[in-house]
């Protein structure tokens, strides 16, 4: 055991005591996130285009094509448009927000398959019928949807009551079951299996704003009557028969019941 001993290499033992020195690491770099881009208006940041409150009609051609392929987002609230041209570029899109715009029943909703959610608050449609066809063909994998302030969402915002939104939601969740929130609430299981159940008979009609204007005013206004105060024949002007003139009378007070009880001594 000694012999063993001796023959070992002190500076070697040393060096395998010894602790070993901590490596050293590269500290890497963090990339530096993107800066918004803005350009008339529109501002673009990460996968998201924002165009609110810039007064269009319709959306402008540079904003598709120079927006259209990289956006997932795409906010078009608080403007004024009527017609959704130009959105069909953006297919790479899953949220389009069109709150407090003037779109109605006539608008063409581009065809975008990978659409999530869609909102159309404070518009003017009013045929829920035909939107929700239109929904179910161009977006099948529709998930979020909100019509609040439209007079095709019958609800307090239209001065509706809490039963004709309950058949209003059966209605719109028969025809797009793959919702999991409408409106301002989620969908539960059993309202789904109800909506298959008897929503294709929950359609609630709507009154357009003239129509209701139009019932109002027949209510208040007079209606007709076979009597009149006035002559059936009109006469005509130059034809009077009326006089005027002046004649001489001179009140004396002799028949005035006002002085039956009054004598000479009182005046």
């Amino acid at each position: 055991m000694l012999s063993v001993i001796d023959d070992l290499d002190p500076d070697a033992a040393l060096e395998d005591t010894a602790p070993a020195e901590p490596k050293k690491t590269k500290k890497k770099k963090k990339k530096k996130a993107a800066e918004p881009e803005e350009d008339e208006g529109c501002t673009f940041h990460d996968g998201q285009l924002s165009c609110a409150g810039q007064d269009w009609t319709e959306m402008p051609r540079w904003v598709a094509e120079r927006y259209g392929k990289k956006s997932r987002r795409v906010d078009l609230c608080y403007n004024e448009l009527t017609s959704l041209k130009h959105v069909e570029q953006f297919q790479s899109c899953e949220e389009l927000v069109l709150d407090n715009n003037a779109l109605g029943d006539d608008v063409v909703f581009p065809a975008i398959p990978g659409l999530l959610t869609l909102t159309l608050n404070k518009n003017r449609i009013a045929d829920t019928e035909k939107l929700l066809l239109e929904i179910k063909q161009c977006y099948p994998k529709l998930r979020f949807l909100s019509l609040l302030g439209n007079e095709a969402c019958p609800n307090e915002l239209v001065l509706k009551d809490e039963d004709d939104y309950k058949r209003y939601r059966y209605f719109v969740l028969y025809h797009l079951p793959g919702l999991k929130f409408l409106d301002s609430r989620a969908t539960s299981a059993h309202e789904l299996a109800e909506a298959q159940r008897v929503g294709q008979f929950m359609k609630v009609v709507t009154v357009t704003k003239d129509e209701m204007y139009a019932a109002q005013m027949d209510s208040i206004e007079p209606k007709g009557s076979q009597f009149s105060p006035l002559p059936s024949e009109g006469r005509d002007a130059e034809s009077h028969r009326g006089t005027i003139g002046t004649c001489k009378y001179v009140y004396y007070g002799k028949h005035s019941e006002g002085n039956r009880f009054i004598r000479n001594n009182d005046l």
